[in-house]
């Protein structure tokens, strides 16, 4: 927060801006303290106009003991904050600063109704029913994945998760890893993460829409299929869908053969482990979807930011990690399909810079919106009149290489060994 020209400067998703203190309208700011407890945390200024012009208050003091007695009257539980005056220049002002809850949700209370709160962008919204539900597991220290059912594992077999984690780990598989991994209770009941990794997986929300669009938009499909599986055949089949449709165009050089594919294999396979792990499974109706088209292909899954903050407005190289589903993250984790530094999304661009082919502008991209989390990844052999021709881009690249001499294996060889791993293991 600064002040320039009598003017706060502050980031909005932070901090919301009041003129004055509404004492019979108090849901307008309430909800404010409810959003921001609930989220990240942020501050209120009081004294200070929408365009952030400071007006200033005539008795800060009162306006003061006024917030303080309603918070604790409307509120439950009653938040962390602390009211801090600020004099400028003449003006008083106050900031009610909020501190992020353990104890989430935090409800406004009003008329017998109680309502939470979260924030999206610079607006304090009221929850929706999968948001609740997050709120209530972060509020008990818990999340989806991790909670109890009442089926009972010896009912089920986790035969092609043992199969994968000897392929992938060249250790040998012990029953006791289902408990230790958390897919399983001490008193022998499935967690939520366990029914997603069992064999006969029947989880309705667990499935991906693996569609090929013809062109560059979703007009016409040329292949479209659905798969409802446990985890790790998700993670097969939607690799299997895009390597169909996606080219892997070479040439041969002088000394060696110059592979230029349209996508980084290992980027791609990133970025599905991260769209089956980060996706919010409370939402019923939702499940990953796999878009092929011309020029890209999308991942798109439910589930936004957990801190409701636009990754596209995230510096990606400074995003912390913050697990929705920490059991399914470390069951793939021992798989050896990620790692536990959660350093996914700035790996799924590294790995596509690295590719002989690539250029500026062709980068991933990531987006969010209230309720969906988005991953593109742009066809390096497609340019503004369709696709180019592959002895062009040879061209491109050889020059490339004349001027900045490198190891002319191609990174597709060299970081591809764990997805080729992955496809003998079923």
């Amino acid at each position: 927060m600064q002040i320039q020209n009598n003017t706060l400067i502050a980031e909005c998703s932070v901090y919301d801006f009041k003129e004055m203190l509404e004492r019979k309208k108090v849901k307008s700011w309430l909800k404010s303290v409810s959003a921001f407890a609930n989220t990240d945390g942020g501050s209120l200024f009081y004294g200070v106009n929408d365009d952030g012009i400071i007006v200033g208050l005539e008795n800060p003091q009162a306006d003061a003991d006024f917030i303080s007695e309603t918070i604790k009257a409307r509120l439950d539980p009653v938040p962390e904050i602390q009211l801090i005056p600020i004099e400028h220049e003449g003006h008083s002002l106050l900031e009610v600063k909020v501190k992020a809850g353990t104890l989430t949700p935090y409800y406004y209370y009003q008329d017998g109704t109680r309502t939470a709160y979260v924030r999206v962008g610079n607006e304090s919204v009221e929850c929706n029913s999968q948001q609740l539900l997050s709120l209530v597991l972060k509020g008990t220290h818990m999340t989806w994945d991790s909670l109890p059912t009442q089926v009972d594992a010896s009912k089920h077999s986790f035969i092609i998760l043992a199969n994968t984690f000897r392929e992938q780990t060249h250790q040998e598989w012990n029953e006791k890893y289902l408990e230790s991994f958390g897919l399983v209770t001490p008193d022998g009941k499935l967690t939520n993460a366990g029914l997603l990794f069992v064999d006969n997986c029947t989880v309705f929300q667990s499935r991906i829409f693996c569609t090929r669009w013809t062109g560059l938009y979703k007009d016409n499909a040329i292949s479209s299929v659905e798969h409802r599986e446990n985890l790790v055949l998700l993670l097969k089949y939607g690799m299997d869908f895009i390597k169909n449709y996606t080219m892997n165009g070479w040439v041969k050089m002088p000394n060696y053969r110059l592979n230029l594919p349209d996508y980084s294999d290992r980027a791609i396979f990133e970025g599905l482990v991260n769209h089956l792990i980060h996706r919010d499974y409370t939402v019923m109706g939702g499940e990953v979807h796999i878009d092929i088209y011309d020029d890209r292909v999308e991942l798109v899954s439910p589930g936004a930011m957990l801190d409701g903050t636009q990754i596209q407005d995230r510096d990606i190289f400074k995003v912390p990690s913050m697990r929705r589903n920490p059991v399914i993250a470390d069951v793939f984790t021992q798989l050896d399909y990620m790692e536990k530094r959660g350093s996914g999304l700035r790996k799924m661009r590294e790995l596509t810079e690295k590719l002989p082919n690539f250029l500026q502008g062709k980068e991933p991209q990531y987006q969010t919106e209230a309720i969906s989390f988005y991953t593109t990844f742009y066809n390096l052999n497609w340019g503004e009149n369709g696709r180019i021709p592959v002895e062009e881009v040879a061209n491109r690249v050889n020059s490339t290489l004349e001027k900045y001499p490198v190891n002319k294996e191609s990174s597709v060889e060299r970081f591809g060994e764990k997805v080729r791993r992955f496809e003998k293991q079923i």
